[in-house]
């Protein structure tokens, strides 16, 4: 794993080593709108992670996962705040996410 100061030096960082496409969550899968594609937890990895603390506001606070697939010979990240997906998304995603959270 590598160290990141910034959620922004991650991005780059992981963009840098190819990691190239936006994904977002929804209910049950992570989409990334550019190429239009869609996920289930069981076709993607978690490759790495990095957590960031808000340094005045716990709102602040943000993952940033590394998300390989061989469908379509994926790479991208997945942006998220601790705890924002918790009520909105499938037990089989948020269990995919917790694992590595």
């Amino acid at each position: 794993m590598y160290i990141y100061d910034t959620l922004t030096a991650a991005v780059a960082g992981l963009e840098e080593r190819g990691y190239e496409y936006d994904f977002i969550l929804t209910e049950d899968f992570i989409e990334c709108k550019a190429i239009d594609i869609q996920l289930m937890p069981e076709e993607f990895e978690i490759d790495e992670f990095y957590r960031f603390e808000g340094m005045n506001d716990p709102d602040d606070s943000a993952v940033i996962y590394a998300i390989s697939s061989p469908v379509g010979n994926l790479k991208g990240v997945l942006i998220d705040a601790y705890g924002a997906y918790a009520e909105n998304i499938s037990a089989e995603l948020l269990d995919k996410l917790k694992m590595h959270h």
